[in-house]
């Protein structure tokens, strides 16, 4: 194999399809889907590492850049790792991606920190540790304006970047979830709304330590000079500060990720080195070296990477149609089976032993174990006709499918393996994470509290019984139940005077 994960003297596209089906035939061999293991997930090292090469290369420019991973997109902490010896940093968006990038390795001066909902003891450990921060409202603003200022005298000059998010309003793709900078997203601060950029101008001018502008329009369904408009929009909008302020400010642009993938085939499609060509038509400035880089690219760096296997478990036929049913669904993958127009994903199979299956193609739907019917990750596929013990592969699945699981059914979490072949072509799996346990299930499901709601109700009616015993008329032991002052008294208690 050659250094970039594709077969030596073949074609990328050919190669990378050729490292995959050999992958599938090892992991078999190798008993990762064996009992009770019927479903995980595989990563191509060299593949991932190729990519990120690639991306270094094509920004390659007077303008220095640092090219950070969204942690969201698998925030595995050995993948994570793995993108960190790569010459990558991390974009992360709440307290659990950070901890992970720290557990991977990131310094502080190698993090982004994003999200729409800081909090004040977020803001203030981002301070202390100098990790830029990209603001992202007015509110956030006047947040960390209190942080700084609680801060001593000395000490109150951030170590960190830190900027704000702009909403540049270009408009939504495909998917409306995943468009980020349309007229009502929330995220950023609205640039077109009126009286905003005058707003932005102040801001700058009244903090010298505001030195970055971070926009990201959106992520699969966005093309190219969708994003490119998008990024447009900040570095003019950087362009006019400076003016305002009269010097150079704004030394940064954050200039987000969102590069699209393409579910339909093994190549890179679009790939980076397209959105540079497209940025450099449509920004010639961005790359002369006034400002540095920074990206938050995720889906783009590792979908094409990995791959989710699982065990054809039944096959049965319904309506005419065959029905593969396997252990992946939509625990593993729940964008595809929800919204499966929008995240359509290629279906490889193979037989027992996992050699590519060959054989007239059928119509079939291929599904997963989940207790609903729309549990299905292909839908009228052609396919070779499976069979039970034949091996599914859902392609492209190494960008939040490992990271997202969906608990419905408590189905595990499926172990995943990064795998890598060596000069001699001999194939090495490592584990990044191990399958979930069913006693890990039940932990989580809170087992160790399993008396807490009926020690309510037990309470609630001994305390019942309580009240009831210590107020019932007559229960006083010396007899007195006349004095009860909450006792109506009979008619012939009443007193002559009130006749």
């Amino acid at each position: 194999m050659g250094g970039d994960g594709t077969a030596t003297g073949t074609a990328p596209d050919a190669g990378r399809r050729a490292v995959l089906d050999e992958a599938v035939r090892l992991a078999v061999r190798e008993g990762l889907l064996d009992a009770p293991a019927p479903v995980v997930g595989l990563l191509d090292v060299e593949g991932i590492r190729g990519t990120v090469a690639r991306l270094h290369a094509a920004f390659e420019s007077p303008a220095p850049v640092l090219h950070t991973f969204a942690a969201k997109a698998c925030g595995l902490v050995p993948v994570l790792q793995l993108l960190a010896e790569s010459g990558m940093g991390c974009e992360v968006a709440s307290p659990g991606e950070l901890a992970q990038a720290l557990a991977a390795g990131f310094s502080a001066d190698r993090l982004v920190f994003d999200s729409p909902a800081k909090t004040i003891d977020e803001l203030e450990l981002a301070v202390d540790l100098g990790i830029a921060i990209n603001l992202d409202n007015w509110q956030e603003l006047e947040r960390l304006d209190a942080v700084l200022a609680a801060r001593p005298a000395d000490d109150r000059t951030p170590r960190g970047p830190l900027g704000i998010r702009v909403n540049p309003q270009v408009g939504a793709g495909a998917i409306g979830a995943m468009s980020t900078a349309t007229d009502t997203s929330k995220f950023g601060i609205a640039l077109r709304d009126p009286g905003a950029e005058e707003a932005l101008v102040e801001a700058f001018r009244r903090r010298p330590w505001l030195t970055r502008l971070h926009a990201h329009v959106g992520s699969q369904g966005c093309p190219l000079p969708l994003i490119s408009a998008g990024v447009r929009a900040a570095y003019e909008l950087a362009e006019h500060i400076n003016a305002a302020v009269g010097h150079r400010q704004i030394d940064s642009l954050d200039i987000g990720g969102g590069l699209p993938v393409n579910f339909d085939g093994d190549e890179e499609s679009p790939g980076h080195a397209a959105y540079v060509a497209q940025l450099r038509e449509d920004v010639p400035g961005l790359f002369d070296g006034r400002y540095a880089l920074v990206t938050e690219f995720g889906r783009s760096v590792l979908a094409k990477h990995g791959m989710v296997l699982t065990r054809v478990e039944y096959t049965k036929s319904a309506g005419g149609r065959p029905i593969a049913i396997t252990h992946a669904g939509a625990q593993v993958a729940a964008r595809t089976v929800f919204m499966p127009r929008a995240w359509p994903l290629r279906i490889g199979v193979f037989d027992a032993d996992g050699v590519p299956k060959a054989g007239p193609s059928v119509v079939q739907d291929v599904a997963g174990p989940c207790c609903f019917a729309g549990d299905l990750t292909a839908e009228g596929r052609e396919l070779p006709l499976l069979e039970p013990g034949d091996v599914v592969a859902l392609y492209d699945t190494g960008a939040y499918y490992f990271s997202s699981h969906f608990a419905y059914n408590s189905l595990p979490r499926p172990a995943v393996y990064g795998f890598r072949f060596d000069d001699a072509d001999r194939a090495r799996f490592a584990l990044v994470r191990e399958a979930q346990t069913l006693a890990e299930i039940v932990a989580e499901s809170g087992a160790a509290y399993a008396d807490s709601l009926v020690g309510l109700v037990d309470a609630g009616a001994a305390e019942s019984m309580r009240a009831a015993t210590e107020g019932a008329p007559g229960d006083d032991p010396a007899g007195n139940a006349d004095d009860d002052p909450g006792r109506d008294p009979g008619p012939e208690e009443v007193p002559a005077c009130a006749s």
